[in-house]
């Protein structure tokens, strides 16, 4: 879980060094623009993973609903942050997440009312491993 901030900093940093190094800002722009989305990505695809293992990681026979609602609602708010840098992603991997968020999203909208944290982590398990491995892919594919 370390590693996910460092991956930020380190993306981050590589931003900064590019602006840092560059001689012609007009030529330059689109490059800089880029590549500060493409770590803008980075960072949201890495909180999106972080938040995704914190709800992977609730243990099932402890957890409250509202336990198991909040760490929903932090992996829905990073999915909207990385939503709005996904035109980075090749196709295939977009896809990928995109279907994969989606379905944790309905998964979760279907639970009953009555459901405990232990029987949601239990239904939602696929769901969330699924988001977990195709957010690892496309974070790796950008090189996060």
């Amino acid at each position: 879980m370390k590693r996910f901030p460092v991956i930020g900093v380190l993306c981050v940093s590589a931003v900064l060094g590019l602006a840092a190094c560059s001689d012609n800002s007009d030529d330059n722009s689109a490059a800089e623009q880029a590549t500060k989305a493409a770590a803008d990505l980075c960072t949201d695809l890495n909180a999106l993973k972080a938040d995704n293992a914190k709800l992977k990681a609730l243990d099932p026979a402890s957890s409250t609903k509202d336990q198991v609602k909040d760490a929903y609602d932090a992996v829905q708010k990073d999915w909207g942050n990385v939503k709005e840098n996904l035109a980075k992603l090749k196709k295939a991997e977009q896809d990928a997440v995109k279907d994969a968020a989606e379905n944790l999203k309905k998964g979760y909208e279907g639970l009953p009312g009555d459901t405990t944290g232990k029987d949601a982590l239990t239904k939602l398990q696929p769901q969330i491993q699924k988001l977990d491995e195709a957010s690892t892919a496309a974070s790796t594919g950008l090189k996060c």
